[in-house]
């Protein structure tokens, strides 16, 4: 395979040997893993960590060095490899525990468990995505803190990714506008070995892959020997000096190279080489040490820590020189860099709480969340906002943003029809830290971005996604359009915290909250159609950061019955209220913004909303299944467990059975009235 291709050879040495053996050995020892795209890549490692990356082992966290995303990310052993010989704290008994219970070294590489790792890679197309999204971060805090002979932020990011990233959709979506914004700080690694899992990809995958960058305004190098040191250090160094676009560099590698009988055949991708290949491999290339020894030769080779240290304080000598001469600005890029909130944040927040609710506006819910929007934007200039070409129905923008168009600069992004590629590049931003991002949809396309969102709460990351159109309420444009299961899915995303607001107060309440969140995404859900401002005191203005609150209390101090509801639904648990009133019925009304939040809070305070031994009734404009929780068995739940129609919203509502006057037929059913 390889000679059909024209692919010179490695020329075998100890110090790609380590990568190649480290891999192998690894996957040997776990009986899982995927040795192909180490050894095909060592080459192309070797000369860009030891050569080209600017990165700090004794301090991962380093705020100028160049940021290294492995998109393949099932050839994980090759950046644990990397990370190990380069002086990383990940010593070398993590990597004989590959793929093990929680060790450092987990299947693929996971953002927060290993030093040095910058993103969670695994799901194909998404670490370049990312990588595109800690770019646009790069470009937009250099044109934001950088001053003349004051280069405070200046750094690359450099991607490894393979055959499935390019085929996934998403690499397309995040690729076109790495092109279009003209990240000439991105340098992606294509291993080009024309092999899958399936085998060899020219029956699936026929793309001329360079001329499709070419053609979203990339700088390409096509034809790299990656297996030729200098051939890649020669197109490494063109790639950095095209700085108005991004470069591919298309690498001719064989997939296992070193691997005498399986190289060059998806053998090699996913699975162990047996005994007898990796003895077999070892003597082909030449590497005499057993396994997980590595010679003080190549350590020493590797050993990226003096350079490092040194290249570190370098950059803290010019950020002194930068803060002596611009100290308000040194000290905003600190807190930013760091994620935290500005020192007047709590008494921002709650003077723009306070003229919400005196204000008493009944608006969409939508409107509402652009309302907090350009309140809190004041105080948060790492807001980084956007829209997949919704933004005049999202109503994500703010007075006095910058629209980023093209190659400019500015804190709104205008996505495009790209819902996954905005989220995932949302999550790249918050990776490399300096901005709050947050992007919008309509709530029924949170489906395209699906795996982007899990992403974000597995890594644990502070992106806002801000979901419209949130029901059978937008109306007309039918069931394509309406969501019925979006909200309760994203509910049952682990670290995700959905909110789906009633009014105003709740919706900046919610923005708050989202705004304040360190450890995970949240999702803010709201309404196409008008909501109806309800009145509260200070302690239930309080009481909604716990996700739910007695929203109105049962009349003449005899609870009979709940009724929880959240969003639109709200105003009809408060008509079904007064209307069992009038029938010698007395109920408390529960608003749940947030049951995720909710669900956090401790059992005393969940038993005072929510006390035991009382009937519940649920109503949301939703399926049904999510809600027996909180009712329980004996409950009921006014929902719909279909799809929607095309009509007006009040017909809608109607039409499905989510009334005030069935809210108060279930409550009479469930206590027996």
């Amino acid at each position: 395979m390889a000679a059909t291709r024209n692919i010179n050879p490695p020329k075998f040495n100890d110090i790609t040997g380590a990568i190649r053996m480290l891999a192998v050995d690894a996957v040997q020892k776990a009986n899982s893993g995927h040795p192909g795209a180490p050894m095909g890549m060592a080459e192309i490692a070797d000369v860009l960590w030891n050569r080209h990356l600017r990165h700090n082992p004794a301090n991962p966290k380093w705020p100028d060095r160049d940021r290294f995303i492995l998109s393949n990310g099932h050839g994980s052993m090759l950046v644990y490899a990397l990370l190990h010989l380069s002086g990383y704290d990940l010593p070398m008994d993590e990597l004989k525990r590959f793929r093990q219970m929680h060790s450092k070294t987990p299947g693929h590489p996971e953002y927060g468990y290993t030093p040095g790792v910058e993103t969670t890679g695994g799901p194909l197309g998404q670490g370049i995505t990312n990588a595109v999204g800690m770019a646009m971060a790069e470009k937009l805090l250099a044109a934001e803190f950088n001053k003349p002979g004051h280069e405070i932020v200046n750094h690359h990011t450099y991607v490894f990714m393979g055959d499935g990233c390019m085929m996934e959709g998403i690499s397309h979506e995040a690729c076109a506008l790495a092109g279009t914004w003209g990240l000439g700080k991105l340098i992606a690694f294509w291993d080009d070995n024309d092999i899958s899992i399936d085998g060899h990809v020219d029956g699936w995958f026929t793309d001329d892959t360079p001329k499709r960058f070419e053609a979203y305004g990339w700088h390409v190098i096509a034809d790299v020997q990656g297996h030729d040191s200098a051939a890649i250090d020669a197109a490494i160094n063109a790639a950095k000096a095209v700085t108005d676009k991004p470069t591919l560099i298309c690498c001719k590698t064989v997939i296992g190279a070193g691997s005498p009988n399986k190289s060059g055949t998806h053998d090699v991708h996913g699975a162990a080489l047996g005994d007898a290949e990796v003895a077999a491999t070892r003597e082909h290339i030449g590497w005499k040490y057993p396994p997980f020894e590595i010679p003080a030769h190549v350590y020493e080779a590797w050993d990226a820590r003096t350079k490092g240290e040194g290249l570190e304080k370098l950059w803290n000598n010019k950020f002194v020189e930068y803060h002596n001469a611009f100290p308000k600005e040194a000290a905003e890029f600190v807190r930013r860099i760091k994620g935290e909130l500005p020192f007047n944040w709590p008494a921002h927040i709650d003077g723009v709480i306070s003229a919400i609710n005196e204000k008493a506006e009944t608006i969409a819910t939508r409107k509402a969340s652009q309302n907090a929007i350009n309140a809190l934007a004041p105080a948060l200039p790492e807001f980084l906002g956007g829209s997949a070409d919704l933004t005049g129905s999202n109503l994500t923008n703010w007075t006095g943003c910058k629209h980023i168009r093209g190659k400019s600069t500015g804190n709104y992004i205008s996505y495009g029809v790209r819902e996954f590629g905005m989220s995932h590049i949302m999550n790249g931003m918050a990776l490399h830290g300096g901005f709050l991002p947050f992007g919008g949809t309509f709530l029924m396309f949170s489906e395209y971005a699906r795996n982007a969102l899990r992403m974000s709460a597995l890594m644990k990351q502070r992106v806002i996604y801000v979901f419209t159109h949130d029901s059978i309420g937008l109306g007309e444009d039918g069931p394509t359009h309406q969501p019925v299961e979006q909200t309760a899915t994203l509910r049952y995303i682990p670290n995700m915290e959905v909110w789906r607001p009633c009014d105003t107060v709740e919706s900046v309440v919610a923005w708050a909250a989202a705004v304040e969140r360190k450890d995970g995404p949240s999702s803010l859900i709201f309404s196409r159609q008008n909501l109806a401002f309800q009145k509260r005191d200070t302690v239930k203005i309080a009481s909604i950061r716990n996700g739910a609150y007695v929203l109105s209390e049962a009349p003449g101090g005899k609870m009979q019955a709940i009724i929880i509801a959240t969003g639109s639904e709200v105003s009809l648990a408060l008509e079904a209220q007064k209307a069992l009133a009038t029938e010698g019925v007395s109920v408390r009304v529960v608003s749940m913004p947030s049951t995720n939040v909710f669900d956090k809070q401790d059992q005393a305070y969940r038993d005072s909303v929510l006390p035991g031994g009382v009937k519940r009734v649920a109503v949301e404009a939703g399926v049904t299944s999510g809600w027996y929780k909180y009712v329980g068995l004996d409950g009921a739940v006014v929902g719909m467990d279909c799809f929607g129609e095309s009509a007006p919203a009040p017909e809608l509502f109607k039409h499905f059975g989510i009334t005030a006057a069935n809210v108060v037929a279930a409550v009479k059913k469930v206590i027996g009235a």
